[in-house]
């Protein structure tokens, strides 16, 4: 689990510092409006002449020279530009361009006021290519050993007016993408003792550092904190911002240097950190040997939740309906910094090399009216929060006696666990049933969606009124804490896992809580002989084409065997091609179509691929699907009324359609604002599960003080009142 922040630590490993790397950025470099910030380069200077002046060796990698280069080049073209060339649309100006004026200019800034301090430096401009040279490194290394000898300050920066790199500005690809990690690659090959990036905050935030709830972190844990920040919007000029700074700072501590992340703008920052002050936020290696993390165990986040809930139960149905519009409108109000971390996502799993269909999945796209994901996701909570309230819904009145009355009435299940896939448009549907239905909620999302979900679980948490509290819906970001999750059946209620059939089972075998879920989708088609052709291309294109990673798109298609010889089963075949469906065969299709047959006829592709098979009639298509199905959701295609009835009627799964697309199995499809899974089970709920599968029931008894007494004096009338 993750707190907001860890205990202060001693930093005492400053006295033995003797090398440092300093990182200057962009914005400390300059003001707002992109001119020299030339007071806060003059304190910056005379710390360095100070920490020369006491022997330490200090090596400098400054940013700014881009931005620099940039004003002056927009003053040159301004003055060389005659008054009809300023009223037409100017042309942005050539970063390399920009660069190489920049460095030119941010040397001669250096070099001047360290003259005024009688200190010497010196310049080395280098570049990605540079470094996948080992004799280039060598030599680097020899240089500055050399100039340090001597007392001279380097001063080091990318050579972005000659680089390689395809796009200098934006691409992220090489040994170093940026100054940052310039810095913490130079801090690893000169063996340096520190490493300080000096930025225009204080340090690491919790958030944003302009939201007033975010909280400065002062020593890094990556268990505590990855995963639990939520980043704002990249350097106002440079090119990195803080998710640059820390990720260079999480690599070189790794490596063993430490790193300090502090504010330029302090004009003693750097002399503080060389004092052991406890300023900024510090990254080392053995940072989780000294820190004492008070992290929330798993019996602790549980009892958290419940105790929420039954805040949460306690409130009016208005006030209830009032935190799912907050919540929706604080997805909007967020979309920008939701849409970062999961493209932040997206790009990881595109790297690692994720199957399309998962990263489908994790990547928050438009949503079923092809509107923004985060539009769709907002409204369905405003649909939930307008349906008629389930909590303390009456659902039968019953008399017992004379004055005697018995009502039995919904009631939320308590806490639910759900571990769900890599899915975070799946996070918020199920947050936002959890509440409306009244209960407390543990998350395990996948870990591919981690950034996705601690930044959604952030925003519905804050959403979410300090008289319930935000431990209402807890995120749990290990998988090792699962098991211990598993064993508080007397504190959780149900467990639901979304993903995989070993999940599933695992889940069931680990656990004495009750469980609810499907493990597979694997959902038929059935083509009658009887069935409108034209129809049946659509259904059945529509079933597998429209999201194939769905577990309610088509698996297996079965074709009576009629068709063949019409040509029936040809232009199935010949439709879904088109779509660039793979076919793969029963042992009666394989030879027909001439394809290749499955590993398995009970088979979950999730791709664009799927099973076929012919079969002699309605009768053999029930006993296939019941052989090789998962339950999950099964159609007929067929004009033959008494046909699609027998199928209706004898298909023992969750969803049974005939002449619609499989792809209609859907919460809020089927109205129910939203869902937070669908479930094979034929205990509780079955389907899509909405709100009332969240629900249990509590009965209510109100009474004139009678007794029992053996039923002596009791006259049961038993009289249901539901109606009445």
């Amino acid at each position: 689990m993750m707190n907001g922040g860890a205990a202060e630590t001693p930093r005492t490993f400053v006295k033995e510092v003797k090398r440092i790397v300093i990182k200057v950025g962009t914005a400390v470099v300059t003001r707002g409006d992109g001119r020299l910030a030339l007071g806060r380069l003059g304190a910056l200077c005379e710390q360095i002449k100070e920490l020369n002046y006491q022997h330490y060796e200090v090596i400098v990698v400054t940013s700014g020279a881009v931005g620099l280069g940039r004003q002056r080049l927009k003053y040159r073209q301004l003055v060389n530009s005659s008054f009809a060339d300023l009223q037409k649309p100017q042309d942005g100006l050539d970063g390399k361009a920009c660069a190489a004026v920049g460095q030119n200019c941010i040397m001669a800034l250096y070099d001047t006021l360290f003259s005024q301090l009688d200190v010497t430096s010196a310049q080395l401009l280098v570049t990605d290519s540079d470094f996948r040279d080992k004799e280039f490194r060598k030599q680097l290394k020899h240089t500055i050993e050399s100039l340090m000898s001597l007392r001279v300050v380097p001063i080091i920066n990318e050579n972005d007016a000659v680089s390689t790199r395809r796009a200098p500005y934006e691409d992220s690809s090489g040994i170093f993408w940026d100054n940052d990690s310039l810095a913490a690659l130079l801090a690893l090959e000169l063996n340096a003792d520190l490493l300080v990036l000096l930025s225009d905050v204080e340090g690491l935030y919790s958030g944003p550092p302009s939201d007033p709830e975010s909280k400065l972190i002062r020593t890094y844990i990556e268990r505590v904190h990855l995963g639990g920040i939520t980043f704002g919007d990249k350097s106002r000029l440079g090119r990195g911002g803080m998710t640059a700074k820390v990720k260079a700072a999480v690599m070189a501590a790794k490596a063993g240097v430490p790193v300090i992340i502090t504010s330029g703008f302090d004009p003693e920052s750097i002399l503080k950190v060389l004092q052991g002050d406890d300023v900024g936020t510090l990254f080392h290696r053995d940072a989780h040997l000294w820190v004492k993390t008070k992290e929330t165990g798993a019996r602790d986040m549980a009892v958290a939740a419940r105790e929420c809930s039954r805040r949460l139960q306690a409130l009016s149905s208005e006030d209830r309906k009032k935190i799912l519009l907050d919540i929706a409108n604080a997805l909007e109000a967020n979309e920008k910094v939701i849409k970062v971390e999961n493209e932040a996502d997206v790009a990881a799993a595109e790297q690692a090399g994720m199957e399309k269909s998962l990263i489908a999945r994790l990547a928050l796209k438009p949503g079923k009216a092809r509107q923004c994901c985060i539009t769709s996701l907002s409204k369905s909570l405003r649909v939930l929060a307008s349906m008629e309230d389930p909590v303390g819904h009456v659902l039968k009145t019953t008399e017992l006696a004379d004055g005697l009355v018995l009502e039995k009435t919904s009631s939320p299940l308590g806490v639910l666990l759900i571990v769900f896939e890599a899915r975070p448009d799946a996070l918020v549907q199920i947050a936002s049933l959890a509440i409306r239905s009244g209960n407390g909620l543990l998350l395990k999302g996948g870990k591919e969606a981690r950034r996705s979900n601690a930044i959604l679980h952030k925003v519905i948490t804050d959403a979410i009124p300090d008289h319930v509290g935000r431990r209402l819906i807890g995120l749990v970001t290990s998988r090792d804490e699962i098991p211990d999750l598993l064993k508080l059946d007397d504190v959780i209620d149900l467990v639901i896992p979304r993903g995989s059939n070993k999940l599933v089972s695992t889940i069931k075998a680990s656990t004495k809580i009750p469980v609810l879920g499907h493990a597979d989708g694997v959902c038929h088609v059935y083509v009658d002989k009887s069935a409108n052709m034209q129809t049946a291309k659509r259904i059945v294109v529509d079933a597998k084409v429209d999201y194939p990673a769905a577990c309610n798109a088509m698996e297996t298609l079965l074709v009576h065997k009629d068709l063949v010889s019409s040509g029936g089963l040809n232009e199935l075949a010949l439709e879904l091609r088109n779509e660039g469906v793979v076919l793969h065969g029963g042992p009666r299709a394989s030879e027909e179509l001439s394809i290749p047959e499955p590993a398995s006829l009970h088979h979950e592709y999730s791709s664009l691929a799927c099973t076929v098979e012919i079969v002699d009639d309605v009768h053999a298509a029930i006993n296939y699907i019941h052989g090789h199905g998962s339950a999950h959701t099964d159609c007929i295609i067929s004009e033959d009324r008494e046909v699609a009835e027998t199928f209706l009627k004898q298909v023992d799964s969750a969803a049974v359609f005939h002449n619609a697309s499989t792809r209609f199995c859907d919460g809020a499809r089927f109205g129910l604002g939203a869902e937070v899974g669908i479930s094979t089970s034929r205990i509780h709920a079955r389907g899509p599960v909405g709100v009332e599968g969240l629900l249990t029931t509590r009965w209510l008894l109100r009474g004139s003080g009678q007794i029992v007494d053996g039923d002596k004096g009791v006259t049961y009338t038993h009289k249901d009142l539901t109606t009445v």
